[in-house]
């Protein structure tokens, strides 16, 4: 899911962590104000949060997200046929239990990182080998019963962060508050209908919510609008890193803004995923 943490709050309250501030006094800097250089330790190093060590953290994770989804991609097996009681042939597919447990971590660092968000250059690189497996073992299903489905999906996400970051780099989408709010509680609504789902379905079995992953119109058209939400998020995180350099934000929060534009990322590949295997079907 996104990441409506990478907000106004977190940035007000990161700055008080920045170098030179009563948080990281070991740094021997001081604290420029907004919109002024970024500060510099004695070597003539930039101590601050910039885009280019964001680029690097977030190919960190990816290599990590990379590796971890090929072994759950491994360790996933393939699907079975058998007949059931009524003597029709059906197929089975199991996904494993570690990928389970990789969404249960994931969902740990998700709470962790908002109290401590410092702590991102060590929670976030588990959150990438945690949904790595999942992610793996989740296209392996997909790439099972529509072959080549995994690599037009991974394709159309690349596409649409190029598109995006063209878009916000160009100005020609511009995160102004009333966007950020916009998004932001879209992305909120998104998780709450599909925690609702999720309960409904422990209670009254997957057919009451089945029209989540059929291939009406209805169903293709919500596919649609929830991963133009998530494509919405990537301009909420590029903002974030872009506002937090000229803030002077703390190197650590370089971490910080990687993790939140991995979270998107792997949001965006899955609902791409989704929607795919809905116009297919």
């Amino acid at each position: 899911m996104a990441n409506p943490m990478l907000n106004d709050k977190s940035l007000e309250k990161a700055s008080t962590w920045g170098p030179g501030s009563a948080a990281s006094a070991d740094t021997m800097t001081q604290w420029p104000p907004p919109g002024m250089e970024r500060p510099v330790g004695l070597d003539g190093e930039s101590r601050g949060m910039t885009m280019r060590g964001t680029a690097w953290a977030t190919s960190v994770l990816m290599a990590l997200l990379l590796l971890s989804a090929a072994f759950g991609w491994v360790q996933t097996a393939s699907p079975t046929t058998g007949f059931n009681a009524a003597g029709q042939q059906v197929t089975n597919f199991t996904i494993p239990m570690l990928a389970w447990v990789g969404v249960g971590v994931g969902f740990v660092c998700l709470i962790g990182l908002w109290f401590r968000p410092r702590m991102a250059k060590f929670i976030a690189p588990v959150y990438a080998l945690a949904q790595g497996f999942f992610v793996g073992a989740i296209s392996k299903m997909y790439e099972s019963f529509q072959g080549g489905i995994v690599v037009q999906a991974i394709g159309a996400t690349l596409a649409v962060f190029l598109v995006m970051l063209f878009l916000y780099g160009f100005r020609i989408i511009k995160v102004t508050d009333k966007f950020r709010r916009t998004v932001i509680f879209a992305t909120l609504g998104i998780m709450v209908f599909y925690g609702i789902s999720f309960l409904i379905s422990l209670f009254a079995g997957a057919q009451a919510v089945s029209f989540l992953s059929s291939s009406t119109p209805l169903s293709i058209g919500f596919s649609v609008i929830v991963a133009g939400i998530a494509a919405m998020n990537l301009a909420l995180d590029f903002d974030f890193i872009e506002r937090g350099e000229k803030m002077g934000l703390d190197r650590d929060f370089e971490w910080y803004g990687a993790f939140g534009l991995l979270v998107t990322i792997i949001w965006l590949y899955l609902e791409l995923l989704r929607l795919l295997s809905k116009l297919r079907n």
